[in-house]
């Protein structure tokens, strides 16, 4: 039997999470917008819904391993993305608004990055928790 954690512990692992998908997320960004020349919103949703994938992964393995005997993979990872798609549209919204405000330099896009990924932490955390990673009846 998997021992079971607090909010307060999920939260903490989801945040370390959120933090790597952030590194994946501003990397890509990066190749996209000035190794590749793609224009910075088409890059930002390339390299947003690679740190999505890369963050379902992790949270899936780390965060709520109880919750995920009983789901195949690809329908949770379809959940994941859909059901974090309004925080998805919080952070891109934050993103557009301040680089739309702001020269396209690495340093201001990595900003808008980190503040958008922050504006969708605590809402993509409470619907992962509560809807996509939840535990079945045969969990407990």
């Amino acid at each position: 039997m998997m021992q079971t954690r607090g909010t307060s512990s999920e939260f903490i692992l989801f945040s370390l999470v959120g933090a790597g998908g952030f590194c994946v997320d501003a990397g890509m960004l990066y190749v996209c917008s000035f190794v590749l020349n793609l224009d910075p919103y088409v890059g930002r949703l390339i390299s947003y819904l690679l740190a999505a994938t890369t963050t379902w992964h992790l949270n899936r393995r780390f965060t709520f391993p109880n919750a995920t005997a009983a789901t195949l993979p690809h329908r949770q990872w379809a959940k994941f993305v859909a059901s974090n798609a309004i925080g998805g549209i919080i952070n891109y919204g934050v993103y557009a608004a301040i680089i739309a405000n702001v020269s396209h330099t690495p340093a201001a896009l990595m900003l808008a990055v980190a503040a958008g990924s922050l504006s969708g932490l605590v809402f993509n955390f409470f619907v992962s928790k509560l809807y996509v990673f939840k535990k079945t009846c045969e969990d407990g």
